[in-house]
């Protein structure tokens, strides 16, 4: 039964999607005005991972996620390399999508540029107004949050505080509350413009994801996913908008935050000398090692980047790595009683991790608990080619939910003639009931690195000396 942890209850609550096993997932995307981070990473490998094990449990996963392409930032640092705000997104977005597919991040349905759902948002903003629950002034459309009584439910913050909060943000002397928050900029000169009823702008931040979702979601949707730092005010101006349009609640049923990632115990600033690029720390480490750092920790929790993890993530990848190539060379028995290796208890505790709010750590725990069972047969020589074989399928099982690429050869390797010539000469041996002819061959066979066994539908050959997964 899969619990998740549900940041609007604060409790871990049994999942159930709203339509059968169809779950619609968002994910707020990258801001494309900078080269990303390993915070970022963070945020999207779990996000991967956990979209990879729904549909490992047969759910139908659409995972949607944004690119904010027009923003404040965007706009000033393309002024700052004197390109226009539309080039500088468009490079980034590509360094974006670079980084993610050298992360084997594959599980995004769709990306949804911002500037291509203008006129969702600008339908928005029309509803808005005419609901009651935005107003204009002089430099753009703001949401009056004062009206929308549920406002801090997802930050358990009173409006007091959410009003101290944010009152460095969407600085105006004309809004009616502090907190009130822009969904529409209207034009300066040099920035990008789309004309709209109610004046020629831009859209303000909170108002896209809104637009997006409502465009392949409808107005309710099962899980929205972001990092921690976004609850507010971002995700909490989310449910303002969209439950004021729609009037119905939740917008979102299950909200997931992934934890912060600090660099040596402080948050990453380039003026701490700790800002790492994801492109910056591939040229170094390959990419399975940041993917398996990330895993190692639950999702909610904070990561404390540091050499020693490092380090100690590197010689845990290689135990792995070390274990898979011991069990493919491996001597292995061949066995045609029930092997007494219970195979399925390993996936059934892998499943309980997971189904625990995405319990990645555990998970890893149960292939170290793997690894010490299979390396203890190997030792002492009591590993069948089915064990050999069922450890293999079982870690590469795994490994379609975590990615971390294990080092398994998933090429079969075609008999050799020489091979097929000597199995038909012992089932003539067999037949003319030359049994000891018949058994000198098969000893032949075994130096070559396979068993035979006789079935009733002829003789089977199985890798004994390296053994490969199906």
């Amino acid at each position: 039964m899969l619990k998740l942890y549900n940041t609007l209850t604060r409790k871990k609550e049994v999942f159930k999607s709203l339509r059968n096993k169809k779950v619609n997932f968002f994910v707020c995307g990258p801001t494309v005005y900078d080269f990303s981070h390993i915070g970022h990473a963070r945020t999207y490998v779990i996000f991967d991972v956990i979209v990879k094990y729904l549909r490992q449990k047969r759910y139908d996963v659409f995972y949607l996620q944004n690119i904010t392409d027009i923003d404040d930032k965007i706009i000033n640092r393309a002024k700052e390399k004197k390109i226009s705000p539309q080039k500088l997104a468009r490079d980034f977005e590509k360094e974006y999508l670079k980084d993610i597919k050298d992360l084997k991040i594959n599980s995004v349905t769709k990306y949804a540029r911002a500037t291509e759902h203008i006129k969702e948002i600008i339908n928005q903003v029309q509803r808005l107004l005419k609901k009651g629950y935005a107003y204009q002034i002089e430099d753009g459309i703001y949401y009056d949050i004062s009206k929308f009584k549920e406002y801090g439910k997802l930050s358990k913050r009173t409006v007091l505080q959410a009003e101290d909060a944010v009152s460095r943000i969407d600085e105006s002397k004309e809004k009616r509350n502090k907190g009130d928050f822009c969904l529409w900029k209207f034009s300066k000169e040099g920035e990008p413009v789309w004309p709209a009823s109610f004046g020629r702008g831009r859209p303000g931040w909170h108002i896209e994801d809104t637009a997006i979702t409502e465009k392949y979601f409808g107005p309710q949707y099962d899980i929205h996913g972001g990092a921690k730092d976004l609850i507010f005010p971002h995700h909490e101006a989310e449910i303002a908008q969209m439950e004021a349009l729609s009037g119905k609640k939740p917008m979102v049923k299950y909200w997931l935050h992934s934890g912060f990632l600090t660099v040596n115990g402080r948050k990453m600033a380039k003026s701490f000398g700790n800002f790492i690029f994801i492109k910056d720390f591939l040229k170094e480490n390959p990419a399975r090692l940041l993917r398996f750092l990330i895993i190692k920790t639950l999702y909610r929790s904070p990561i404390n980047y540091k050499e020693k993890l490092l380090l100690q993530t590197k010689k845990e990848l290689e135990r792995i790595d070390e274990f898979i190539d011991k069990i493919q060379n491996a001597k292995c028995k061949m066995q045609n009683d029930k092997s007494k290796f219970k195979i399925s208890k390993f996936q059934k505790d892998f499943d309980l991790a997971m189904e625990d709010d995405f319990n990645t750590p555990k998970a890893v725990a149960v292939i170290f608990e793997l690894i010490n069972k299979g390396n203890s047969l190997i030792d002492k020589n009591k590993i069948s080619f089915n064990d050999a074989k069922n450890i293999l399928n079982l870690l590469k099982n795994f490994d379609e939910v975590l990615g971390i690429n294990l080092k398994y050869e998933i090429k079969k390797v075609p008999l050799s003639q020489e091979i097929l010539n000597l199995v038909k000469e012992r089932e003539r041996h067999r037949k003319q009931k030359n049994w000891k002819g018949a058994d000198e061959i098969r000893s032949k066979i075994r130096k070559m690195g396979y068993g035979v066994e006789d079935t009733k539908k002829g003789p089977k050959l199985k890798k004994v000396e390296k053994v490969e997964i199906d």
